[in-house]
């Protein structure tokens, strides 16, 4: 067999291979990893999905949680695995923020990871423990500046999209408050709603629970258009800081190389999920967007969103650590 006959052989050989293993996928659990704490918006999310997943999918969802460094545990974990589509990552925006934040960072998020699908987007929401004597957007700006360094933000780990979200009101707002990392944003919320901090930027998954009992109250949301469950709530920008804006993503990845076939069963699986009635019906009551975003759409937007974020951490002045 001459050089370029062995070389055709192999090739079919693989594609057979993927295409059988495709054709039987899932045979076994897949194990879903949440780079977050239970009670962040991604393990909610997670959570959900993997419920129906299960269903249609024939076999168990397992989540899995792996907080840590901004995500950067969880994501690591999927980035090292088997590319055969037992393992997934469902994180967020700070994926796209990390390598501008992180030196050194363990895995390259585009080189290593195969995007399957975005998810839902949805605003942060500028929220203050009740105790903090404030009522609007610009009193809490006033309230900070006759306080520098003394009001206390609860942020999910550096890098992430709610602890930016903060950077960039202190830079626009010219405030000096203190960041204080958190394993995920539901052991900030823990620490937020006990008082033992002031002020967060959750997203609206994360804290609507919270704003429907009273235990928080929101100021502002970080969108360019205000939130259709929080009407009454303004954007921060038309409240006291116009062109002030950051958005929340969440999406579905699995290791790089692995089987087309089985980036297209989740795929589809993960789209049938997220337009099922009762799910538009959570995601809306919580604040979150469907976007449904497919393999390439997805790609591109994490792309794009890598390069925002360095220019907005650049233009903020924040160092990788």
């Amino acid at each position: 067999m001459n050089r370029n006959a062995l070389l055709m052989s192999l090739m079919l050989a693989a594609a057979g291979a993927g295409l059988a293993q495709a054709q039987s996928y899932p045979v076994k659990p897949v194990r879903m990893i949440v780079a977050s704490s239970p009670g962040g918006g991604s393990d909610i999310l997670g959570r959900l999905l993997a419920q129906r997943l299960t269903e249609l999918l024939g076999q168990q969802v397992v989540v899995e949680n792996r907080a840590g460094a901004s995500g950067i545990i969880g994501v690591d974990v999927v980035a090292k695995s088997p590319p055969d589509g037992y393992t997934l990552i469902i994180t967020q925006t700070s994926l796209a923020i990390n390598p501008s934040m992180i030196k050194d960072m363990p895995y390259d998020a585009l080189r290593d990871l195969a995007p399957i699908s975005e998810l839902v987007a949805a605003p942060n929401v500028l929220v203050v423990h009740p105790s903090v004597p404030v009522k609007s957007v610009k009193e809490f700006i006033a309230l900070a500046k006759s306080k520098p360094g003394r009001l206390v933000i609860a942020s999910p780990g550096q890098g992430t999209s709610p602890h930016l979200s903060g950077e960039l009101f202190k830079v626009m707002a010219k405030v000096d408050l203190e960041q204080v990392p958190f394993k995920g944003s539901g052991l900030g919320m823990i620490s937020l709603i006990a008082g033992e901090v002031s002020v967060a930027f959750p997203t609206t998954p994360t804290v609507m629970p919270y704003l429907k009992n009273n235990r928080l109250r929101p100021l502002g949301v970080t969108s360019a258009k205000r939130a259709q469950v929080l009407p009454d709530v303004p954007t921060i920008a038309e409240a006291a800081l116009p062109g002030y804006e950051s958005t929340q993503w969440y999406g579905v990845l699995a290791p790089a190389g692995t089987p087309r076939a089985v980036i297209d069963t989740l795929y589809k699986a993960i789209s049938r999920v997220l337009r099922m009635p009762d799910m538009l019906e959570r995601l809306a009551a919580d604040g979150a967007e469907v976007v449904d975003g497919t393999p390439e759409v997805f790609a591109a937007h994490l792309k794009s969103e890598s390069e925002k974020w360095a220019r907005v951490i650049k233009a903020a002045g924040i160092k990788p650590e």
